[in-house]
């Protein structure tokens, strides 16, 4: 082999470049001679060759949604759902949790993964100003969690759920029946086509349903519907940030954004801002706030990894699961990252329905 810029695989099986010189090539030889004939076999470039093309055909694969939205969220929650592998891991609550600065500081894994998503529920509840209510509306309730821990809150009162997965439906009546909590019921509903008569509810609690609703302006003119006056709605939900002309999305902005709507079946995401746009458009919302809540959620998203990786054992025993699996956490790992730089924002939402107009006397 000619002297000078030498390219040999090492021990640790990468290509770097040999130390000029004869006596140090030789050197190198002799602590693995059949590195010599390796480095020279047109077998090993083209399995190098191989390995290089995999990863950027694993990459591809990986940066392209699989579970693009075409009106299938109901079939894709029946699957997770009878797949028990979010329930085993996130338990009742299928949303994030909240960990206060305290907690951050401490380290966030130390806090149980499944007690933050009891405390995000206490919060949204003391976000939404409700006082006391007698008929709560629990959109997009998955298989009940939030709905039954503040059932138990309020026994007196009534805590309807809808979601469009049949499968949540059985499971959160299964559980409910399991806790005896009678007052916490589940039924199939679309939200944008309730078929609750106008002014049913106290409260109506939205958490984390809106990111599946192909029209956020009906999704929040409907609960408002239901909504009685004075009483309280209350969204979270995944928003993306605000853009304005002084801070475009950009072009690979939308392409992250393309991916975390595809994978998990999600139309398209709206502001914060624009939330609050849409409750004082209905011409009836009024007290309308809003928070961003990214710094006290965002710990979810790697926490709920590291859970899997300290418990694998319900993973290993499913591999038709495997793949699957791995798109979740990748796209985990991708939101966590989007929320971190500020390309998503976890939005807090909540108003009061105005009171009903006086009726003018003649």
């Amino acid at each position: 082999m000619a002297q000078g810029h030498k390219l040999i695989l090492t021990w640790r099986g990468f290509l770097k470049p040999a130390r000029d010189g004869n006596d140090a090539f030789l050197e190198d030889l002799k602590l693995r001679p059949e590195l010599a004939t390796l480095a020279a076999s047109p077998v090993a470039w083209a399995a190098v060759a191989g390995l290089g093309l995999t990863a950027l055909a694993v990459k591809s694969l990986f940066d392209k949604g699989s579970r693009k939205y075409d009106g299938n969220v109901g079939a894709e929650y029946d699957a997770w759902t009878s797949e028990g592998i979010l329930e085993y891991y996130w338990g009742e609550h299928i949303h994030l949790g909240v960990y206060n600065e305290a907690e951050r500081a401490a380290g966030y894994r130390k806090k149980n993964f499944k007690q933050a998503k009891y405390d995000f529920v206490d919060d949204m509840l003391s976000f939404s100003e409700v006082g006391t209510f007698t008929r709560m509306l629990d959109v997009g309730c998955g298989f009940g969690g939030s709905s039954r821990h503040i059932a138990k809150m309020f026994p007196n009162a009534s805590i309807e759920g809808i979601t469009l997965s049949q499968k949540q439906v059985e499971r959160g009546t299964e559980l409910a029946k399991e806790r005896n909590i009678p007052n916490a019921s589940f039924q199939v509903m679309d939200a944008l086509a309730m078929t609750f008569p106008d002014e049913s509810f106290d409260l109506v609690w939205a958490c984390e349903s809106g990111e599946h609703m192909p029209d956020k302006k009906k999704y929040v003119e409907e609960m408002i519907r239901v909504l009685k006056p004075g009483g309280s709605l209350v969204i979270a939900c995944w928003c993306q940030r605000e853009e304005t002309p002084e801070n475009p999305i950009t072009d690979a902005e939308r392409q992250e954004l393309q991916f975390l709507y595809d994978e998990w079946a999600h139309p398209y995401f709206i502001s914060i801002q624009e939330f609050c746009r849409l409750m004082q458009a209905s011409g009836k919302a009024v007290d309308i706030k809003s928070d961003d809540w990214t710094p006290q959620t965002l710990p979810s998203w790697r926490h709920s990894i590291w859970v899997g990786a300290e418990d694998p054992l319900p993973v290993i025993v499913k591999p038709m699961l495997w793949y699957k699996i791995a798109r979740d956490a990748v796209t985990i790992e991708k939101m966590h990252r989007a929320f971190d730089k500020g390309l998503m924002q976890y939005g807090l939402m909540r108003c009061t329905k105005a009171a009903a107009a006086p009726v003018a006397q003649l």
